[in-house]
């Protein structure tokens, strides 16, 4: 598949890809093997966690079990104001609470009133709600409508996590891995991370996955590493799909299956990874098969127009036949008019 340059080329991680974050872009290299991740001397590369709580936890599963819920699910918002506030004030019933603090913290169905969605979330919260815990500590740690404390969030966090809550285990991990909000602790955070990575949170696995590959807080493994990758990206997380897809290719800490790797890669590239769309265009680009060749070239093209450069392939392109060349910019072209509607 591919000659010896594209073998050589195609390296070992994603590049740019972190364990908390996003992909994100780096200068165009002629051989773009990409950044470690993050070691645990560095600064947390996260944003703060989660912005908002989803609510989706907050309720029955079932939107036929609760109509509260139910009325959110399909947009109405108001009548889900209305039953909450009714079944909050006859019930005192947290779930209920949770709710009426999502509302008001994004507006749905009311002005947005981040004071309030925080009086909200606490009384749900004092009567053992873990989806109500990690929304405050959401909005605490974003400092959003001046409602900002800590050191509260931080307990909050790890009351939800307690209580089992993947995501608030994963954010915690977030902050002591950064070191800011919390003395650093990889150790810790790594626990953390493993906790929410058992209970099937793609983000934990992936970011547990990168503590494993660079042995951060745990012994260094890249079978464990491969095998988180492969869960999380099954969960559809993007960054691992790209890394998994890469260790496929080459077969690190998994049998070699190229057909696999880029199929994952062609997935990853149609969820707009730059960083996948360059690895398949590496792949597809020095083949001679005429479709593969030009399909290469497009996701170069489009690629590029992420920031993500590639001096080879430059090259493969200035050397294409006009044809070619008209042929691999109408189709990036199209994917980008589309993906940008």
């Amino acid at each position: 598949m591919g000659s010896q340059r594209d073998r050589a080329d195609f390296a070992d991680t994603a590049g740019g890809a972190n364990a908390t974050t996003g992909c994100k872009q780096g200068s165009a290299k002629k051989a773009p093997a990409p950044a470690k991740a993050p070691t645990a001397a560095k600064k947390a590369p996260t944003p703060p966690p989660e912005k908002s709580a989803q609510p989706a936890e907050a309720a029955p599963t079932d939107p036929n079990a609760d109509l509260v819920y139910g009325a959110y699910q399909r947009g109405q918002y108001k009548t889900a104001f209305d039953l909450a506030s009714k079944r909050a004030q006859e019930n005192n019933d947290p779930k209920a609470m949770t709710m009426l603090g999502e509302l008001y913290a994004n507006a749905l169905g009311v002005k947005r009133d981040y004071a309030k969605a925080a009086e909200w979330y606490q009384r749900a919260s004092e009567r053992g709600d873990r989806e109500a815990m990690f929304a405050l500590a959401m909005l605490r740690l974003s400092d959003r409508g001046n409602v900002g404390k800590r050191d509260e969030a931080v307990k909050l966090l790890a009351s939800s996590a307690k209580l089992g809550n993947p995501k608030a285990a994963y954010n915690l991990a977030l902050l002591y891995l950064d070191g800011q909000t919390l003395p650093q602790d990889v150790k810790r955070s790594a626990e953390l991370l493993r906790v929410a990575a058992d209970a099937g949170n793609p983000e934990a696995q992936y970011a547990l996955a990168t503590f494993y590959k660079e042995g951060t807080g745990v012994e260094k493994s890249i079978d464990k590493a491969v095998r988180l990758l492969q869960a999380a990206s099954l969960a559809d997380n993007v960054d691992a799909e790209v890394e998994y897809a890469i260790a496929l290719y080459n077969g690190t800490g998994t049998p070699k299956n190229e057909a696999a790797a880029i199929a994952l890669l062609r997935k990853a590239s149609k969820q707009n990874s730059p960083i996948a769309q360059n690895r398949l265009a590496r792949v597809l680009a020095l083949r001679t098969n005429t479709d593969d060749r030009l399909e290469g070239l497009k996701w170069h093209i489009v690629a590029k127009t992420a920031g993500k450069g590639d001096l080879m392939l430059d090259e493969l392109l200035a050397q294409a036949t006009p044809e070619e060349k008209t042929k691999a910019q109408e189709a990036a072209k199209k994917w980008l008019g589309t993906t940008q509607k």
